[in-house]
């Protein structure tokens, strides 16, 4: 089953649009995991095993590990995706940009190693830095296109020929690169106007959206600038509101327990206007 296919089925089976972000932070983990040798296999099963049913893909942020020299246990999370909720797509966000050589590299890592679904990808190189990733025809490549955070605006903001970069960047993706039909973006739920200039674009091409939750993004706005005509087409990222959902001076209520609520009530939140 391609990414496209994959994701399309778990979000129509989930009912979801919601995207679970895994950014595992142990300074942030339940005080009874934190001297615990497994302990980010342990927070991140946990948060899975939670919110399995009310997503439609699990993103797990590589930096994250790898900061941590904790790669093989992103292995043994991603194998545990794979093994228990093979249906829900896993996308690398690594934001990965190079030249072909090292890209080919960077493809193998993402799609080999971690088995990841889809991975997410810097265009600024040109094609050449991305074609190795549409090699792998079942598999998406994710483009950095209008980005959440406030300093995107220095470059994806420049006027070419009367429009700003990151417009280029969209009819740049959906007219020439995604001729297998296996490309998304990368937009913001922080800038929902660019949003939409987005969606108009590209049709029906599938938007990862992070910027919800913890970076303030409004859902009301997102979901109306986002969604395509039949409501769909959107993987709306929560990481932190969700993974700690629980503080530790909360009681009543256990960290799995407590990113269950969260992830429900995000993806009813997102539901009320998809149509």
């Amino acid at each position: 089953m391609t990414f496209i296919a994959k994701f399309s089925a778990a979000a129509a089976a989930n009912r979801s649009q919601l995207c679970v972000g895994l950014d595992p932070d142990p300074a942030r983990f339940p005080a009874h995991l934190r001297s615990k040798a497994d302990a980010i296999v342990q927070f991140c099963k946990g948060i899975i095993d939670a919110t399995a049913d009310t997503a439609c893909a699990f993103k797990p942020q590589i930096a994250y590990f790898a900061a941590l020299r904790a790669e093989e246990q992103l292995e043994e999370i991603c194998n545990y995706l794979r093994a228990n909720y093979p249906a829900i797509p896993i996308v690398l966000d690594a934001k990965r940009g190079d030249i072909g050589a090292t890209a080919e590299q960077y493809a193998r890592e993402a799609f080999e190693r971690y088995g990841a679904d889809a991975v997410t990808v810097n265009p600024y190189m040109g094609f050449d830095s991305v074609q190795p990733y549409l090699e792998w025809k079942d598999r998406g490549a994710i483009i950095l296109c209008r980005t959440s955070n406030a300093g995107g605006s220095d470059l994806q903001f420049l006027n070419v020929d009367g429009k700003p970069l990151y417009q280029h960047v969209a009819q740049l993706v959906a007219d020439k690169w995604n001729t297998n039909g296996q490309c998304g973006l990368v937009v913001g739920a922080t800038f929902p106007n660019e949003l939409a200039q987005v969606r108009a674009i590209v049709g029906d091409m599938p938007l990862l959206i992070p910027g919800i939750g913890a970076q303030g993004g409004d859902i009301e706005a997102t979901v109306k600038a986002g969604r395509t005509a039949a409501g769909g087409g959107m993987m709306i990222n929560s990481s932190r509101a969700i993974l700690y959902a629980k503080t530790d001076e909360e009681k009543g209520e256990d960290f799995a327990q407590a990113a269950r609520r969260v992830a429900q009530e995000t993806r009813d939140a997102i539901n009320l206007y998809r149509n």
